[in-house]
């Protein structure tokens, strides 16, 4: 088991967490919002908050994720953050969205690294990789800049057109892009035989597929995998696995992926976190992952 956190964003910070909430910046602007596990006091003061926040995200009542934002004097709505490490070149459009996300996940940076360097090791001339539940795209235009051929599978329409608009702005190409339920596609490449050297999953806890299918994560969960187990090549393979549920572990993850998949090379597991400027480590989702190189 490991702790796991990205060590080469020069656009992102988190400034401060505490009291369910996070200040952190991206870009050139600072935002406050909730964050359910930062169970902690804050380190900055609730003034120093209110001078460092451009933008402060307030629940609606009896509501625990939207709501809306309360925005400074020239505090735009929409910008553009950049990752640059190794090969990736990303430019990721920033949005204040209503239900307090705002279309990164930083600590995700880790496993962009991992892309990079796995899918380039890899014996293949041009890696074929299936990433599921694939939000606005960062990891889909990482694995893309790698050179492989990425299929990006997300069932709601605006984020693969917010996807698409991050692999325009990252000067990349040729993603194949799927609305699609995850499980449904999963379970129809299976059928036609297909075969992938990358499975990138990084599931919500709950989630409505186009049609209206329902995903819960603890009751699809081990049949998604068990389908993954037979589109993964066994030669050349890298898997990434990301769990934000607050009631999975490590652990959960580790026998999940072993029942399916068996023995993996190279295996990888634990929690990823980010740091804030007080040294407190924020939790932020477990991961499992696994290459051939």
């Amino acid at each position: 088991m490991q702790l796991l956190t990205p060590l080469h964003w020069k656009e992102y910070e988190l400034i401060d967490s505490g009291n369910f909430e996070k200040l952190e910046r991206f870009g050139a602007y600072v935002l406050a919002r909730p964050e359910p596990q930062a169970i902690w006091d804050k380190s900055l003061s609730e003034n120093e908050w209110k001078q460092m926040a451009q933008a402060y995200f307030v629940r609606e009542k009896n509501s625990p994720e939207k709501g809306e934002w309360k925005l400074t004097k020239g505090m735009p709505e929409k910008w553009w953050t950049y990752y640059r490490y190794a090969g990736l070149n990303l430019s990721l459009k920033c949005s204040l969205t209503s239900f307090k996300h705002v279309g990164i996940f930083p600590e995700q940076a880790a496993n962009w690294d991992y892309l990079e360097e796995k899918l380039s090791a890899l014996p293949v001339e041009k890696p074929t990789v299936l990433n599921l539940f694939a939000y606005t795209g960062a990891a889909s235009v990482a694995a893309r800049q790698a050179g492989a051929d990425v299929t990006h599978v997300d069932s709601i329409k605006p984020v693969v057109t917010w996807a698409r608009e991050n692999m325009e702005a990252s000067n990349s190409d040729n993603i194949r892009w799927m609305v699609e339920d995850a499980f449904k596609f999963v379970q129809r490449e299976v059928r036609r035989g297909k075969k992938y050297n990358c499975l990138i999953l990084d599931p919500p806890a709950y989630g409505r597929g186009p049609a209206g299918e329902k995903w819960v994560l603890e009751e699809q969960l081990n049949d998604l995998l068990k389908s993954c187990a037979e589109l993964l090549d066994e030669k050349n393979c890298v898997f990434i696995l990301n769990l934000y549920s607050l009631g999975f572990s490590a652990l959960m993850a580790e026998n999940l992926v072993a029942d399916r998949f068996g023995a993996v090379p190279n295996a990888e597991s634990g929690e990823l976190y980010l740091p804030d400027r007080a040294g407190r480590k924020l939790p932020l989702g477990i991961f499992f992952r696994f290459a051939s190189v």
